[in-house]
């Protein structure tokens, strides 16, 4: 029966999960006016002041020419701004940016209540970790 081997295909059911948790994920951050990662982005550069392109790109676990894109965005939204030192991108928020934070941390718990009530919240705890785990050994 060809759907048993699609629920026995760690490819396919993290794929599904991904689309599920991103619907969900869109919907937690719409109020904000930007998607999830550039939420997620944004939550990094007011934590972090100066932070730099390629220290977004190891948090996210994102390419440079991906992280390169998605900061263009948030420049172009007036929420942060890339300050030039060398050949290194600072990135910093801008007043735009430092008062969405509180936008964005209500998105990310709204996103987190919303699947916890689904799964349990120990579930979903449960199944963060194990999700992390596996990919930081897939990656090695």
């Amino acid at each position: 029966m060809p759907e048993k081997y699609l629920e026995n295909c760690l490819y396919f059911t993290v794929n599904k999960l991904s689309r599920v948790i991103s619907k969900m994920a869109e919907e937690s951050f719409r109020p904000t006016g930007i998607t999830p990662t550039h939420g997620f982005m944004m939550m990094l550069v007011n934590n972090k002041p100066g932070i730099s392109q390629s220290e977004l790109a190891e948090e996210l676990h994102m390419t440079p020419s991906t992280i390169t894109r998605f900061v263009d965005k948030l420049v172009v939204k007036g929420l942060a701004e890339r300050k030039v030192q060398g050949k290194m991108s600072h990135i910093h928020p801008t007043q735009a940016g430092t008062d969405i934070q509180t936008d964005l941390e209500k998105a990310w718990k709204d996103l987190y209540r919303t699947y916890s009530d689904l799964l349990g919240e120990e579930e979903g705890k449960a199944l963060t970790k194990a999700t992390h785990l596996a990919a930081g050994q897939l990656e090695s």
